[in-house]
């Protein structure tokens, strides 16, 4: 039986410590038909809670007529979650902002005489109503002691009550006490209740999460702005870039003694703006997420996990815009946020840099959760010094974890050499060079299986088991420069197996109950236990232990040692291939209908690409095939002409030519229409137009309007059970 709780220092799970990490997506954005798909491959980037807005302007956009079909079926996708065995954070609004229309509510909400977020009892009676639609969706789905493998085991209420709108002070606490008695009295019976907690917000007493993004598309400025404080180690909860610009520990509501450090809203990347086209990496959100273990979280939450697509709507358009008294401008119909797992499903280089962080906490978090946060007093707690190293320690006065942090977004940090950090309990650490662009943690007076590692040079990845035997996996640096005397053992020495992975074949590992899978393909586990693998590229894969017998249509090519630790014994990965039949590379055409001095206008054939995937099979494996479009200009949009009217598939806000307009096509196969005569529309980029772009771009004549060139990608996937 699985229940639920929390001390003031982390959560727990049957009682014991728990480190989980959690990821959004929002079933509302996402095709129906590939949501198993996806819960699965957030499971497999280590997601334990997926987290999700019921967004009301999606469900009741005209007043009384509810919409719960189709795409916006929440209680299927909660079942979805279910049969997936993964958990659930439901947010229940009632305003959620998301980057969505007048913040969720539906527009006929706001012509009403009340003042919305406020304790106007008429208010509030719309509310609990509100909420107990949602209940009647999932009622027989919460957790309970009776029914504990329900999914959802919590609910956030409200979002940013207090920093973006509402009330403060006391009838602000007083809101968030009576939506949670709504709550409860509806039937929201649940372990946690959760409430936003930075910037001033209103926690109402719940358990409060807290944020952090690695940039701001929100602000308004549109140039380059100063570096973010999340790359800083601290014990500071509250994100400035989203909190406004607070002293150390101002703009917290709640004492912070009583709370475990929790996030839900880590940016997996960043949603672009009209003005703003920052561009989230791999690095970003990796460094920062590394930042944030070494400040003590205790849960690592990320908003968005999976990007998604908005709906269409009965009335408007549901994106955020300045039309709608917002100060931003977002695409119509794209909601990418670059981020994990990108609007089409795409499995991104942030999944993988996640990933590691997700496994190390998946079989050492309990561990970590327990030990004491120490950041040291030089440690530099202004962003914008680049000259001193940041680091910090996680311990408890035996031994335990350091983190270094020499990576800043989009700024140079300084290069330290023969760096000696000595630990709290007076340890002496291995000496290091630490490179600009460096994150990364370390072990010491650690003890894995029968193995006590005194000191080491790598970071702990994960554990398995094969044949019965233990199995410790680390891996190296972004430069690994040495491949001896990695680890420092106690008098007995290496008593179990220990693997040293590159810090590439780290990011290519995929950790499932066959064994360890090397590939940079994916390994999916979905819900009936089956392992799908999936590629863009060579379809091979490196797995240990062998497998006992080859997967259909793999051959079996030989064994490599992937242990780069010179001075331990190899480990031998035994090499999968199979052959796909190439396509040839004449598949996306692409002509000019038109051309004015404020849009450009082409005709895209991709109708190649739709027949091979009408036409693929279990033999074939073809699962997708993604379209890059590359361009130059503002914007772009996809259309298409559905029962004799042109509709919007999707939509793309430039960010540099480098940086392609991809979509999917998998889910337009039910689509009756024409897919040799769609039209990408180019809206112009002036070269005044007041847009920041890290990279700044060549206009011709003052603008750019082109398309440049296509390219695209078969996706395959087959079953290795």
């Amino acid at each position: 039986m699985n229940t639920y709780g929390f001390t003031n220092k982390f959560l727990t799970k049957d009682e014991k410590p728990w480190f989980p990490i959690m990821g959004e997506i929002h079933f509302s954005r996402y095709p129906a038909k590939y949501w198993k798909e996806s819960i699965n491959k957030m499971k497999a980037g280590g997601v334990d809670i997926i987290s999700a807005y019921v967004i009301w302007i999606h469900h009741e956009e005209i007043e009384k007529q509810y919409d719960f079909s189709g795409d916006r079926n929440l209680r299927e996708f909660v079942k979805a979650i279910k049969e997936c065995k993964s958990k659930m954070l439901l947010r229940i609004g009632p305003w959620i902002h998301g980057e969505t229309r007048n913040g969720g509510f539906p527009d006929w909400l706001l012509q009403k005489e009340f003042q919305v977020r406020s304790n106007d009892k008429e208010y509030l009676e719309t509310v609990k109503k509100w909420y107990k639609i949602i209940y009647d969706q999932v009622y027989d789905l919460l957790w309970s002691p009776e029914n504990p493998d329900n999914p959802i085991v919590g609910v956030q209420i409200e979002n940013e009550f207090g920093h973006c709108g509402g009330l403060n002070g006391e009838e602000g606490e007083l809101h968030m006490q009576t939506l949670t008695n709504m709550a409860k009295e509806i039937g929201f019976n649940l372990p946690y209740y959760t409430a936003t907690g930075w910037g001033g917000a209103m926690t109402g007493g719940l358990l409060p999460v807290m944020g952090g993004y690695c940039d701001a598309p929100w602000d308004q400025r549109t140039e380059k702005i100063e570096a973010s404080g999340n790359y800083v180690f601290t014990h500071e909860r509250n994100d400035h870039n989203i909190g406004s610009d607070y002293g150390f520990g101002e703009g917290i509501t709640f004492d912070m003694t009583k709370f475990p450090y929790l996030t839900a809203e880590l940016g997996g990347g960043l949603q672009v703006t009209g003005h703003r086209r920052t561009v989230a990496t791999s690095s970003d959100i990796g460094a920062m997420s590394l930042v944030k273990l070494g400040s003590g979280v205790g849960l690592l939450g990320y908003y968005m996990y999976h990007g998604g697509t908005n709906p269409d709507g009965k009335l408007t358009t549901l994106q955020e815009s300045r039309a709608t008294g917002y100060l931003n401008d977002l695409p119509e119909k794209s909601y990418d946020f670059r981020a994990p797992v990108r609007e089409f499903g795409q499995i991104s280089d942030t999944f993988r840099e996640l990933k590691t962080l997700a496994y190390f906490t998946k079989d050492y978090g309990p561990d970590l959760v327990q030990k004491e946060t120490i950041i040291p007093e030089e440690n530099p707690l202004d962003p914008s010094d680049f000259e001193h190293l940041r680091y910090s320690f996680r311990t408890n006065k035996d031994g335990g974890y350091v983190f270094v942090n020499n990576y800043v977004r989009l700024y140079d940090t300084k290069a330290h050499k023969d760096v000696e950090l000595v630990s709290p309990e007076g340890i002496k650490l291995p000496k290091m060079d630490v490179e600009t662009g460096d994150y990364f943690f370390l072990p010491y007076n650690i003890k894995y299986g029968n193995t006590f590692v005194k000191t080491a040079k790598v970071s702990p990845l994960c554990k398995f088991s094969v044949n019965g035997k233990d199995s410790f996996v680390f891996y190296g640096r972004k430069s690994e420069k040495e491949f001896e005397n990695l680890f420092s053992f106690d008098e007995n020495g290496v008593k179990d197996e220990f693997l040293v992975l590159s810090r590439s074949d780290a990011l290519n590992a995929w950790k499932t109950e066959q064994g360890l899978f090397i590939s940079e393909g994916e390994i999916i586990t979905d819900e009936n236990g089956t392992n799908q693998f999936t590629s863009k590229g060579c379809c091979n894969f490196f797995v240990y232990p062998e497998l006992a017998k080859t997967p259909k249509g793999f051959v079996k090519k030989g064994q490599v040692n992937k242990n780069i630790a010179k001075d331990l014994p190899a480990v031998m990965f035994t090499e999968y291939e199979r052959e796909v039949a190439q396509n040839s590379c004449d598949c996306v055409y692409v002509s000019e209908l038109s051309k004015t001095d404020d849009k450009a206008i082409y005709k895209v054939d991709v109708s190649k690409l739709m027949t091979t995937l009408k036409s693929a099979s279990e033999k074939t494996g073809v699962n997708d095939c993604f379209v890059n479009l590359n361009y130059e200009g503002d914007s772009a949009r996809l259309y298409a002409v559905v029962n004799g009217k042109k509709k919007l598939l999707t939509d793309h806000f430039y960010m540099g030519s480098d940086i392609p307009f991809t979509v999917g096509l998998k889910r337009y196969l039910d689509l009756d229409t024409d897919f040799s005569n769609l039209e990408l529309e180019i809206k112009a980029l002036k070269e005044d137009d007041k847009v920041y772009l890290e990279t700044k771009p060549s206009f011709e004549n003052g603008k750019l309007c082109k398309f440049t060139y296509s390219s695209f990608d078969i996706e395959y996937k087959f079953a290795l059970n």
